[in-house]
């Protein structure tokens, strides 16, 4: 236990526990094993990362359920959390749209939990401009294109088509892979998820994160010259 200089004290314990979460956003292109490692991470860092859980206008379907895979919303909600800045990031795919509120996520980083983000290279431009510095963006790649396109087809859940468009898709993706703060190359999974884990943790003990660390090394520094009779 340790006095700042203005009388605060803070321990070592209260110093780690009083960490500002931090947003961890994944981004690839398809086939590229991104979902994978999501899944992972919130299995194995639970319950200190929580999934964002955007809204959406488009109907549920019969397997989801809402609050848990989307918040189902009306266009005119929709409409009227976008004109108030409500959202971080919202997007219009096939005339529905979807977006991540603002208000719990700056809750959960607020409580020091984080947030997890399974998103595109637009979304992610979009948490940039609105809270780049909470921000730590992961670019998942696959080891070939020969690789990406097998996964591709060994999950069996495109046509042929549809493959043919996420494949073209991805030359614009990976074109950005500059703009994200690390890259991981998804050739073995275990190896990529671990390396996607040390990145969340090492980013949990940057200084910025932790507003406490300023008053508990000064206090530190004060007990030690009261010690030294300074």
């Amino acid at each position: 236990m340790s006095e700042a200089p203005n009388g605060t004290v803070v321990t070592a314990d209260e110093a780690e526990a009083r960490r500002r979460g931090l947003m961890l956003v994944l981004s690839s292109p398809s086939g590229a094993g991104k979902s994978t490692i999501a899944r992972q991470l919130l299995e194995q860092e639970k319950p200190l990362i929580d999934l964002s859980i955007s809204v959406t206008t488009r109907p549920r379907r019969t397997s989801e359920i809402d609050g848990v895979h989307y918040h189902f919303i009306s266009q005119e909600r929709f409409q009227h959390m976008r004109e108030r800045d409500e959202l971080l990031e919202w997007a219009e795919v096939h005339g529905n749209f979807y977006g991540t509120p603002r208000d719990p996520v700056e809750k959960a980083l607020e409580n020091g939990r984080d947030v997890l983000f399974d998103i595109d290279i637009q979304g992610t431009f979009q948490l940039y401009e609105k809270m780049r510095s909470d921000v730590v963006s992961i670019f998942i790649l696959p080891p070939s294109i020969a690789e990406m396109k097998s996964r591709l087809h060994r999950r069996a859940e495109d046509t042929d088509e549809v493959i043919l468009r996420r494949l073209e898709t991805a030359v614009g993706e990976m074109r950005h892979w500059k703009d994200y703060d690390y890259v991981i190359v998804n050739e073995d999974l275990e190896r990529a998820f671990n390396g996607a884990r040390a990145i969340l943790q090492a980013e949990r003990l940057r200084r910025e994160r932790s507003p406490a660390i300023g008053p508990f090394i000064e206090g530190m520094v004060k007990d030690l010259e009261r010690e030294l009779g300074q």
